[in-house]
């Protein structure tokens, strides 16, 4: 049986999910500009160089 005493804790979950997008979110930038740079070269040798790649 439920009381009116207890709380409802459906935006508690809302809460929760924002937080775990927000933790998705800032591991995704991180590596973006951690791995960045690596791959920006690596892209412009592939590109730059004599290679069957056309960019």
């Amino acid at each position: 049986m439920q009381t009116k005493d207890r709380a409802d804790e459906s935006g508690a979950t809302a809460v929760e999910y924002a937080l775990l997008v927000a933790g998705i979110a800032a591991i995704i930038i991180a590596a973006v500009a951690l791995l960045g740079t690596g791959l920006l070269g690596w892209f412009q040798d592939v590109c730059g160089g004599n290679s069957p790649f056309s960019c």
